[in-house]
């Protein structure tokens, strides 16, 4: 499976002690999300953000160094736009900004893209996040470059 990887992934020695067996694939470019700076790095509705294609089976151990389960960062499929041989698809990690301490919104699901500024109760907007992560990957162009 090919990774889109933006912040501490980008590091090959962070990478090693993540995962047994991978590959950096090359640069890429995230288009419809931008890097946003937190507790950790996270994405946000617009924008772009620059990069590396990281290939891997081991999507367990990177769920669980992203802390999926806690509902730190939930992973997503996005369209990828590479020569023939790739995926049609890339996985992305993007973190839920009200637990990350981010300066970033999505948009309510449904709304059409009005942004929601309330942020809520921390740790309990868990599926409201991934609900508006969800519509908005849905309503938007977002897909990943692999930069040849």
């Amino acid at each position: 499976m090919d990774v889109f990887v933006y912040g501490t992934l980008t590091e090959p020695e962070r990478v090693a002690g993540v995962l047994d067996s991978y590959v950096y694939v090359g640069p890429a470019t995230l288009f419809g999300l931008h890097l946003v700076e937190g507790q950790y790095p996270t994405l946000a509705p617009g924008g772009e953000t620059a990069g590396r294609l990281l290939r891997t089976e081991e999507l367990d151990a990177l769920d669980a160094y992203e802390r999926v389960g806690e509902g730190l960062y939930r992973r997503v499929a996005i369209p990828l736009e590479a020569p023939d041989g790739h995926p049609d698809e890339a996985a992305v990690y993007v973190g839920d900004p009200d637990r990350l301490d981010a300066d970033a919104t999505w948009p309510d699901a449904g709304d059409g893209g009005d942004r929601d500024g309330a942020g809520g109760d921390r740790g309990s907007d868990e599926y409201g996040f991934a609900d508006r992560v969800d519509s908005y990957l849905e309503r938007e162009a977002v897909r990943v470059r692999l930069t040849p």
